[in-house]
């Protein structure tokens, strides 16, 4: 079964699923990698400006609980050494200025001395009332983030306000710092993005592969017209792998083979079917026509390896429903040997009539006479038991073409004294199946013996029950078959096509249970078949409920 790409590909694709797949799975990468490195570049801009601020903070309060400090605004810092003592912590901790002002802002210190004397550019007026003032400004060297905090007069630092230190790191100065780590963001971004294209074309591959390199709109089609025409085939089909487990199972063969909800997965030796078949399902040796008798039905089996590229997924069965064309047939051959009955008696008959016609014109009337006399009354006490008490109409016509039958063959069919069979107490269809099959086995198992070669049939009622007795002098059923009787292609036959021997017992058993009847057979030397049918009203006038 195996499907070539280009029988699916009804239209070129230019994308497949794999080469859309890796596309979209790159873009979701960079994508994510992009917004990722700008999170990570914006965390690190954050946490550059608070470690500045923080760090800002620090040297003010740092430079303001100085002593030197302390006593410097308070002299007004006459003689530069407060100018000295905040350069010095300026290079020490790599701010870009450290300004000691008075409480109105006038500068102390200064990077820039001749900016010393001068005005404070920025907020203060918190700081002037005892707060810390924090913000970004630009001043003087430009845009920065600076802390302004009070120095106090007294001892702890909890006096009146004398003085104001500023000290400032420029947003270039951080913004330099954060280049540094750019660098080291923007290779960890570019490593992520190497190894998610390395893992998006490892996935793109395998779902290559997975899809035999078809594209989403071959994938859809061929899913579609496999499931429409999977539904629409009127034969049964059946996918099982290579384990033995059922795969696939379109609507016929879940009908023909009655498989209920959850089948599809287990595995064929767990689904209820009978052994032949179940072993004909799992075998890998394909099958060609081949009979199965079911519970309810005769299927005629197919079998063939499933391959994919020359790989092996298993094997391919289809089913097809002879249930109707088997009954047919078992009628046709009862109808046709009845017709090569009555030519026989009309030839035999012939005969006789010459003969008849011969004793006369010899001058022997009496012998004449007394020959046909003889032959009519064997032909009619047949007929006559037949017809006396076997009401329906087929069942008699079967045994009287069977009676022709098997005196062209050299057999003695005796129809039992007191035989009943009411008239559409039962299918009739399902009676000739049962009986015709029964006399055809018996016939078979007497032809090739050496010894006398009888078949009886008997019929009689049993309470609600009509009861059914084949019995035969042939060899019997062989050691061991007795209990396998019924077995679906179990046969003492060997001449046949396997697969073809063994059918008519298993209709009789199909029949049988159909009716809801008991079957039974006893073994030699002879064989006896007992068939037990139930009906449930009386059958005199003909109304009937069949088992």
């Amino acid at each position: 079964m195996a499907l070539s790409r280009g029988r699916w590909a009804s239209a070129p694709s230019r994308w497949s699923v794999a080469a859309q797949t890796f596309v979209l799975q790159v873009l979701v990468a960079l994508l994510v990698v992009g917004i990722g490195t700008a999170a990570a570049y914006a965390q690190a801009q954050r946490a550059g400006t608070q470690e500045a601020t923080a760090r800002a903070l620090a040297v003010a309060r740092t430079v303001a609980s100085s002593p030197e400090v302390v006593a410097g605004v308070r002299s007004a810092d006459r003689d530069g050494r407060l100018q000295a003592y905040a350069e010095d912590v300026r290079r020490h901790t790599q701010t870009d200025f450290v300004v000691v002002m008075s409480p109105t802002g006038t500068r102390y210190t200064h990077p820039d001395t001749s900016l010393i004397g001068r005005q404070f550019i920025g907020h203060i007026e918190q700081a002037q009332r005892g707060g810390t003032v924090v913000e970004d400004y630009t001043g003087t060297l430009g845009p920065s983030r600076r802390a302004v905090v009070p120095v106090r007069a007294g001892p702890g630092g909890d006096g009146a306000v004398v003085g104001l230190v500023a000290v400032g790191i420029r947003k270039a100065a951080v913004s330099r710092r954060l280049e540094g780590q750019l660098v080291a963001l923007l290779a960890a971004g570019l490593a992520a993005a190497v190894l998610t294209g390395l893992a998006t074309a490892l996935v793109a591959r395998r779902v290559r592969r997975q899809t035999h390199g078809l594209g989403e709109r071959q994938l859809r089609e061929m899913v579609e017209y496999y499931d429409a025409v999977l539904h629409a085939v009127t034969e049964g089909l059946l996918l099982i792998d290579l384990e033995g487990r059922l795969r696939l199972a379109n609507d016929e063969a879940v009908r023909l083979l009655g498989l209920g909800d959850g089948a599809v997965g287990r595995p064929v030796a767990e689904l209820g079917l009978s052994g032949p078949l179940t072993a004909a399902l799992t075998d890998e040796t394909p099958r060609e026509d081949e009979l199965h008798v079911t519970d309810a039905r005769v299927l005629v089996l197919n079998t063939a390896p499933a391959r994919w590229e020359g790989r092996a997924l298993g094997h391919v069965a289809t089913l097809r429903d002879r249930t109707d064309l088997e009954h047919l047939t078992g009628e046709l051959d009862s109808a046709r040997g009845l017709t090569e009955a009555l030519r026989s008696q009309a030839h035999e008959s012939a005969n006789r009539l010459h003969t008849i016609v011969s004793l006369i014109e010899l001058g022997h009337p009496d012998r004449a006479l007394e020959f046909a006399t003889e032959e009519l009354e064997l032909s009619q006490i047949l007929t006559d038991r037949v017809v006396a008490g076997i009401e329906e109409p087929a069942l008699s016509a079967l045994l009287l073409g069977k009676a022709a039958e098997a005196g062209e063959r050299g057999i003695d069919l005796r129809i039992g004294e007191g035989a009943v069979w009411p008239v559409d107490a039962l299918p009739a269809r399902d009676v000739v199946t049962i009986v015709g099959n029964l006399i055809d086995n018996a016939f078979d198992a007497v032809a090739g013996s050496p010894g006398e070669r009888q078949v009886r049939v008997d019929t009689a009622r049993d309470g609600a029950d009509l009861v059914l007795t084949v019995a035969d002098t042939g060899p019997g059923l062989p050691p061991g078959a007795v209990a396998r009787a019924f077995e679906r292609g179990v046969s003492s036959k060997d001449q046949g096509r396997e697969g073809l021997r063994g059918i008519g017992l298993a209709l009789v058993s199909q029949s049988v249970s159909r009716l809801g009847g008991s079957l039974s057979v006893e073994g030699g030397p002879g064989a006896v078949f007992t068939v037990r049918l139930p009906v449930t009203e009386d059958v005199e006038g003909g109304a009937v409920a069949r088992g």
